[in-house]
């Protein structure tokens, strides 16, 4: 993060730009590179900037607006009344300061709702006659997404609501991710060799904008609503009510809420749950305090962005003291070595801590972290623990020598090396290094590589120890009697074992791609490989620049891939795979099938077809050896119009991509092209 450049109209325009930056990366790709209470700093700076030079405010500051777009492949839903973010605050006094700007307007006893701050997606539910038919999210507060397919699928919504009910009702939530929920999304995604999601409300962002909803019924997202729109017309004037009224009409309301006659108390109910949260089982970063009084709020108003009578406390990230024990070197499955600290343990967010991430060398050397420090630790996002900054006052004594990165790898010994535009040092030796092999092992024989049930990671490590293996090809050589000398292995198991090692020789090549963990390559990205060239021996002797011209790889996933095929001891196993009889070549033969124009095509669609789902249509594609993209680009070979069709046609039109209608597309799958 940008360091501050003073109070001058020349920081203004760098915080715009910097602020911009990552709520993009928050929003629209639910990846963020800077902690919340980080991107808050930078927006409290803003305001505190644009009072100093308000003629140079920009009409479409963050601190006006709520942040957000629409996606491609949503409909836009337009509210029926804004959907807007609110103010935050950071201590007692700015809460006190929030009450004195109102409570001349507002009766002394009208008193507060007070309810934690999740930390989700939220998002508008519309009911006509009790029943369920559009859900959206707030996308930049004027505009959403249509997802009502995909919140068809969390469970805890109800479709239709309790009682008897004529109209339209419109309620308003958060949809989440649970921490049970969320681990079980990142263990199943590691094993894929897929990216891990950074916390609980970016798996859940995530998750709602995925354009196939059987997605969405896997991940077991969940919902609590807390506004019920125009409540008074429906004899409900407060906001403790109006939560009473949503449960009793079968909608989920959190339980960490409390009404709280006067100011005093919400501090109460602030100080109460700032460590208590941890025990919910869903992240909270704080409380919203809102007038229980509904019938003040609309005399009350808004500003642009954020209503007057709610306001949010934040709590502070938070951090603990302790000393740093040792420093270990853990090498991942990808042959990164990763600096991690031992801990004196200690509390932090209602767990006990005894190790943070290092990052790696540089943040090492930049932040001057040696073993016997004195630290602050935190969890990024309640996450993960990491090591904020050292506390030189403590460094008292003997002289602590400067930690430094190992030179070659302590697994294997083989000579570390630092790619170009990376920060970290790996171990090259990705055939044989025996903590590579091991969870390169494991993730080989998982499903969505060569499916070997029973060969998991105790006893990948078991083999590693005990030298039946130096590679991943020698598990093709082991007999019954050598997987029967293992612990709790038993012949019976032994022959099932080798059964399936037996049976997975005759897997898809896209299983064996993605079987042998090049970074970056997961289940999606080998299919397209094995769509593209259908022969190993021509994908391993492929040029980056072809790899990087396959529509859904880019640049970075070929540069890692050919790094891969171009090292000697990863040439040298794919020749040990080959020679002990394992698929080298695409199954499908595309020489008598209809449809075979389709091979090498990219196709895009847009709007809703009527004979199928585009997911559908998309799996059509690929079967028939084609390519489907999510967006028009100059690769795209035609885009396929349903009705309704968005701003893909514009970019289509602009590009010169053929477009074709849905009934053209239907004729290509039955018969080759030309």
């Amino acid at each position: 993060m940008t360091a501050p450049a003073g109070h001058s109209p020349a920081r203004l325009e760098e915080l715009y730009k910097l602020i911009a930056h990552h709520a993009h990366l928050y929003y629209d790709k639910d990846a963020p590179e800077i902690s919340d209470a980080e991107y808050d700093a930078l927006v409290r700076e803003l305001s505190e900037l644009e009072k100093q030079y308000p003629i140079l405010v920009h009409a479409d500051s963050p601190t006006r607006r709520v942040g957000g777009t629409v996606q491609e492949g949503f409909k836009k839903v337009e509210h029926l009344r804004p959907m807007l973010s609110l103010d935050n605050v950071f201590s007692t006094t700015e809460l006190e300061s929030f009450w004195g700007r109102i409570k001349d307007n507002i009766p002394d006893n009208s008193g507060f709702t007070c309810e934690m701050k999740i930390d989700g997606l939220a998002v508008s539910l519309l009911y006509d006659d009790g029943i369920f038919v559009r859900g959206a999210t707030r996308g930049n507060g004027r505009v959403g997404e249509d997802v009502t397919e995909n919140l068809r699928t969390l469970k805890s919504l109800p479709l239709r609501l309790k009682g008897n009910f004529s109209g339209k009702i419109e309620v308003r939530g958060e949809v989440l991710m649970t921490w049970e929920h969320f681990n079980a999304l990142n263990e199943k995604r590691e094993v894929r060799g897929e990216s891990l999601f950074a916390n609980p409300r970016n798996a859940a962002a995530g998750t709602l904008r995925q354009l196939d909803s059987s997605i969405v019924a896997e991940r077991g997202l969940d919902i609590f609503l807390y506004y019920l729109v125009d409540a008074p017309s429906r004899g409900v004037t407060r906001q403790s009510d109006a939560l009473s009224w949503l449960a009793d009409h079968g909608l989920p309301i959190q339980p960490a809420w409390e009404c709280c006659p006067s100011l005093s108390e919400v501090d109460t109910f602030i100080a109460r749950w700032q460590n208590e949260r941890f025990n919910l089982g869903y992240v909270t970063d704080g409380a919203v305090v809102k007038l229980d009084d509904l019938t003040l709020w609309d005399g009350l108003g808004a500003t642009a962005h954020a209503p007057r009578w709610a306001v949010a406390y934040k709590y502070p990230p938070e951090e603990a003291r302790t000393r740093i024990l040792s420093i270990d070197i853990s090498v991942g499955r990808t042959g990164a070595l990763t600096p991690v600290a031992n801990l004196e343990p200690v509390r932090l967010a209602g767990t006990i801590v005894q190790r943070a991430g290092l990052h790696n060398g540089d943040e090492i050397r930049r932040k001057d972290i040696r073993v016997g420090d004195v630290v602050r630790v935190r969890k990024a996002a309640e996450i993960i623990p990491e090591v904020v900054a050292v506390d030189f006052s403590a460094r008292t004594g003997e002289t602590l020598p400067p930690f430094e990165m190992p030179s070659h790898c302590p697994a294997c010994g083989s000579e570390a090396v630092r790619l170009p535009d990376e920060a970290v040092l790996r171990c090259p030796n990705r055939a044989s290094c025996p903590a590579q092999l091991r969870e390169g092992l494991s993730y080989f024989a998982s499903n969505v590589g060569m499916d070997i049930r029973g060969l998991g990671d105790k006893l990948a490590g078991q083999l590693i120890e005990r030298g039946k293996i130096k590679t991943l090809s020698d598990i093709y050589d082991l007999t019954v009697d050598d997987w029967a000398s293992m612990e709790r292995m038993g012949k019976k198991s032994a022959q099932n074992l080798v059964t399936a090692i037996e049976a997975s020789k005759s897997r898809p090549l896209s299983a064996l791609i993605a079987a042998l963990g090049i970074r970056y390559v997961g289940k999606r990205v080998a299919e397209l490989l094995a769509a593209h060239f259908g022969d190993m021996d021509k994908l391993r002797e492929s040029s980056e620049e072809e790899l990087a011209g396959i529509e859904g790889v880019g640049p970075v996933i070929a540069s890692s891939v050919a790094a891969f095929f171009h090292d000697a001891a990863n040439r040298d196993l794919l020749n040990r795979l080959k020679e002990r009889g394992l698929n080298f070549v695409s199954q499908k033969d595309f020489s008598d099938v209809k449809g075979e124009g389709l091979r090498g095509k990219t196709f895009v669609f847009t709007g809703e077809l009527s004979s199928m789902k585009r997911s559908e249509a998309k799996e059509k594609v690929r079967a028939l050896g084609g390519s489907a993209s999510g967006s028009v680009s100059s690769r795209t070979s035609y885009l396929v119009a349903g009705d309704k069709g968005g701003s893909k046609l514009k970019k289509a039109g602009e590009l010169g991509v053929s477009i074709i209608s849905e009934e053209e597309f239907l004729k290509m799958l039955d018969a080759p092209e030309g």
